[in-house]
């Protein structure tokens, strides 16, 4: 597989998003799930994305269970953390405390069953605590030997340049594709200009333009019946145009998934698309992205079908969405 460069981390030019693999859009199978991180290394996948909250831990002694017996450098663990969780799974807010940060990492290394997390990152701003001593504490982090590369996510140009500021940032992780391209507004220019990469995951929107999700196609779990865009008042809109994009898909030989994919890929070389798969065979259709090219014609009859902005509903409850950082536009 290619590669693609993150601030200074090179990595592959796609990554595994794990977060599926432990319950969040419903019941996941245990072993089909080991299998499938074996599936993306085995395709030359080597950057494997997680948050410690990911089902509370579960994610992270997943993957510690799934690469057990496969060498450090055959993979790099992207690990977010921050957000807080009680035992009834109820949100408590986020912590980003310079000691939190640290307890944070304790925990996530030996959860993983490793002596170094490749990227770590605060999965979102801590509205109480400066994005400059969060990111001191990872950067101390650093300077031991437990991180190799500071991440962001989901913040804004500001945040971004200050936290760019206090130490070297190798990457934002933050909701890109053909329904979600805010970080178009003002948020990739500074990431260029400051050369910091950019892991796009949500490349399929949660599986609303992947070409395969159908109301009910979840189960007990799945939190997307949640989300504005899966809302009864917006789902036939926007199934509408995921239609429109299937018989663009059809024109190139390829499957809906593979030219969204595609086509976030083709966004720049700055930019790694994070494939959200829980199965081999979604693993296995998502990356004959790799293998489709797409010209300027062809992206064009893509963004014909789906234009920007013509996805119906926010990607979050309104709630949440007003605690993006990443959604108040600066000047950059």
């Amino acid at each position: 597989m290619d590669t693609k460069n993150l601030g200074k981390a090179t990595t592959s030019a796609f990554g595994l998003g794990c977060m599926g693999m432990s319950g969040v859009y419903g019941a996941a199978d245990r072993g089909e799930s080991i299998a499938t991180v074996h599936a993306a290394l085995d395709a030359g996948i080597t950057l494997l994305d997680t948050g410690d909250f990911y089902g509370t831990g579960h994610n992270e002694l997943l993957l510690a269970e799934a690469l057990r017996g496969v060498p450090r450098e055959r993979y790099q663990l992207s690990v977010k953390f921050g957000p807080q969780v009680g035992p009834d799974g109820a949100f408590l807010g986020i912590d980003a405390r310079p000691k939190a940060v640290k307890a944070a990492v304790a925990y996530s290394l030996q959860r993983l069953g490793t002596d170094h997390i490749d990227v770590y990152r605060p999965a979102r701003l801590d509205p109480a605590v400066p994005i400059e001593e969060t990111i001191g504490a990872i950067g101390e982090l650093a300077d031991a030997g437990y991180v190799r590369h500071i991440g962001l996510s989901e913040v804004g140009s500001a945040t971004i340049r200050r936290a760019a500021a206090v130490r070297p940032i190798a990457d934002l992780q933050i909701e890109y594709s053909l329904a979600t391209r805010g970080v178009e507004r003002d948020i990739l220019a500074t990431c260029r200009q400051l050369g910091i990469g950019i892991t796009a995951y949500g490349v399929l929107a949660r599986g609303l333009i992947g070409g395969h999700w159908r109301p009910g196609s979840g189960g007990n779990g799945d939190f997307r019946p949640h989300s504005p865009r899966f809302g009864a008042e917006h789902l036939a809109h926007n199934l509408a145009l995921v239609e429109a994009l299937r018989t663009v898909a059809e024109g190139l030989g390829a499957t809906v998934a593979q030219v969204a994919i595609a086509w976030v890929a083709a966004r720049g070389g700055d930019i790694v698309p994070l494939i959200g798969a829980r199965t081999r065979a979604r693993l296995a259709e998502a990356l004959g992205a790799a293998e489709l090219e797409l010209g300027a014609d062809q992206l064009a009859a893509v963004e014909a079908a789906m234009p920007a902005g013509e996805v119906a509903g926010d990607r979050y409850p309104a709630e949440h969405m007003a605690a993006l950082d990443s959604e108040r536009v600066t000047a950059g």
